[in-house]
């Protein structure tokens, strides 16, 4: 592999200082090969400068910054720079940059590109600044050499690091991949060929999250992103304006989870979308999306990552056997979406074919004001046929509270025809709803519960699960992911407390721990995910009622794991937890429902945190339910809980 790398450097090196003789000696390769990256960086070097900030936060979030020198790329002669997001997270108070000549001159943020995470800099200055030499993007390959280079150590001499490009399409189709070590020291420098062309600008980045320190975590790891330059210089004419850069919004919503598999079905568009002004209707496939095939869902999502809000998609729709073509302008923002809600619960245990039956009615809803009750079988809603409960969120997806709806039943099997205008959805939790199943005194037995023990080879944590005694495999229990607070797992008294529970409300309690008894750590969201996906595995679970309840920090890991995996979890219960520092709240929606349950301890220094993370939750329209107490677990405070559970999965 060692020859196979010397060997490239050669023929690289045909180019660079095209050479009389050839060279087998290990020495002479290892020396050529120095002077090959000695020579890409020098040929950059006079374009990477060093710019230092000054003032501005010690603290954003949980995270200390500092303002230490950080790096950036001429991007324009006339002064304008590029830099990464993460240099600036402080928000300084001023900038100064070191130019090619050692002056150091005054600097200010012109705009912010919102979805690659880079910032714009212009630099007071009349000297004319060195443009590097771009690659074109259809140059990129995986196996390439690429140095990545940064100015914060030494004025006098750049740092680098030297790997090669592992991928060309990462993060949505936005980014180049690299094995080189990136951290700190070179965010906001370029990577560069060879030949001391740039290849992109090195800015931390995710694929499942977002923001300015999204991706920092892989310092020096051996994955890390440049934005290629190619794409930066396009837009850089809007830039200049001060106009910020931010992703652009369909406003689609697609049927089921697994994007890698699925074609891209359309499951609902959101009102006021660009989506839904182009055309697009539930059951349609995008088959095709700015002259790109499009198979799976992963492939427009790899075509939406890398456009910008304003700009124009060209898609093509496969409606039934026909081919239709639709033009959307994708937005910058999307007006929230809410749930309309009608008042009911439906009955979990479905009979196919036969309309879903309503086991509640909430006092003064729609639902009751449209004279609705009990074991009435909702047969159609908004004149589209209901089969089992799924069918109700997809439909009312279209739906807006405020909105009217038109609803067929059947009563002791007389038909029936109500209008229903829909509501938003309470704050409150039903007083009672009566359970699911009338237990016998046997299944209240405590003692016959079946414990189950969750061990993965691979993790250090341990997991156990009570199963009800009435367990059985043919009908649907809710899920309930209970996370204990740091230091405070008692598995008798948690079992003990919702046996009863479990029993009457068919649940299944799963309780991982944590690997450090005294505390969480935010990488324990995938365990939490591994020992959820056993449970689906192994039981008969009602994925509408997948909820994630959490005590004082397992309350602030419920919310991790509730916000990284979105497609699973329908309801987040945190007891004296805080929404998590700098958490990225999604945007509500339409099919995959999520509630909240948030309590705070009367006179806890986190309850202020909490009501503002609350607000948060309600401006972007998620229902949630706030209660305040003494003792969340006083037995009328811990039904109130699992009510809200029981309801998890109304309509």
């Amino acid at each position: 592999m060692l020859l196979t790398r010397h060997l490239l450097i050669l023929a690289c090196l045909t180019s660079v200082f095209s050479p009389k003789t050839g060279h087998s000696d290990q020495t002479d390769l290892e020396l050529l090969e120095e002077q090959t990256f000695q020579s890409a960086v020098e040929k950059v070097s006079a374009s990477v400068l060093r710019i230092e900030t000054f003032g501005g936060l010690d603290r954003v979030g949980k995270l200390m910054v500092g303002t230490g020198p950080t790096t950036g790329l001429v991007i324009a002669e006339d002064g304008y720079l590029v830099s990464s997001a993460f240099n600036f997270i402080q928000q300084p108070s001023s900038i100064l940059v070191t130019l090619p000549n050692t002056d150091r001159a005054p600097a200010r943020i012109v705009a912010r590109d919102q979805s690659r995470m880079l910032v714009l800099l212009k630099v007071e200055t009349e000297e004319r600044l060195p443009v590097p030499e771009i690659v074109p993007r259809a140059e990129l390959r995986v196996g390439q050499w690429a140095i990545a280079i940064g100015r914060t150590f030494e004025q006098a001499q750049p740092n680098i690091s030297v790997g090669i490009i592992s991928a060309v399409n990462r993060i949505w189709g936005k980014a180049i991949q690299t094995d080189a070590k990136i951290s700190p020291g070179n965010y906001g420098g370029p990577l560069v060929d060879l030949q001391g062309r740039v290849l992109g600008v090195l800015s931390p980045l995710s694929p499942t999250s977002h923001g300015e320190v999204a991706g920092a975590e892989w310092y020096d790891s051996g994955i890390g992103f440049a934005i290629p330059l190619t794409e930066i210089i396009q837009r850089l004419d809007i830039w200049k304006t001060g106009v910020d850069l931010t992703p652009g919004l369909l406003g689609v919503v697609l049927k089921g989870s697994d994007i890698y598999a699925l074609p891209a079905e359309v499951a609902s568009t959101l009102p006021k979308s660009p989506a839904r002004a182009a055309g697009l209707q539930v059951g349609d496939i995008i088959v095709e999306a700015e002259s790109q095939p499009i198979f799976r869902q992963a492939q427009l999502k790899h075509v939406l990552g890398r456009l910008y809000s304003g700009d124009r998609i060209q898609l093509i729709v496969l409606r039934g056997d026909e081919r239709i073509p639709m033009e959307a302008e994708l937005a910058k923002n999307i007006e929230p979406y809410e749930h309309p809600f009608l008042g009911a619960i439906a009955d979990r245990q479905v009979t196919e074919g036969k309309g879903v039956s309503i086991r509640y009615v909430y006092a003064d809803s729609p639902a009751a004001q449209a004279g609705l009750f009990p074991d009435d079988q909702l047969i159609t809603l908004a004149d589209r046929p209901i089969q089992r409960q799924e069918d109700i969120y997809s439909i009312l997806a279209e739906f807006e509270p405020d909105m009217t709806i038109a609803a067929e039943l059947l009563r002791k099997g007389n038909p029936l025809t109500v209008t229903l205008k829909a509501a938003h959805a309470p704050t409150l939790t039903p007083e009672s709803i009566p359970p699911a199943v009338p237990p016998s005194p046997e299944a209240l037995d405590g003692k016959r519960s079946e414990v189950v023990e969750i061990k993965l080879p691979e993790e250090p944590n341990n997991c156990v699960a009570l199963i009800p005694t009435n367990y059985d495999p043919t009908k649907r229990y809710g899920l309930v992911v209970f996370l204990h607070a740091s230091g405070k797992f008692d598995q008798d008294s948690l079992f003990s407390s919702w046996q009863e529970h479990c029993v009457q409300r068919e649940l299944i309690l799963l309780a991982p721990q944590s690997a450090d008894a005294a505390r969480w750590v935010p990488s324990e969201v995938d365990f939490i995910r591994k020992v959820i996906d056993q449970i689906l595995g192994q039981y008969s679970i009602n994925r509408n009622r997948l909820v994630i309840c959490g005590h004082e920090a397992g309350g602030a890991m419920a919310y991790l794991v509730g916000f990284r995996f979105r497609e699973l979890v329908r309801g987040i219960g945190a007891i004296d937890a805080s929404l998590p520092a700098r958490a990225q709240i999604p945007p509500n929606d339409p099919i995959q429902r999520l509630s909240f349950y948030s309590v705070a301890i009367e006179k806890s220094p986190l309850a202020s945190r909490i009501s503002a993370g609350n607000a948060a939750l309600r401006e972007r329209k998620y229902p949630v339910t706030e209660r305040t107490a003494k003792d969340p677990w006083s037995e009328s405070n811990f039904v109130d809980l699992v009510h809200w559970i029981d309801s998890i999965d109304r309509f």
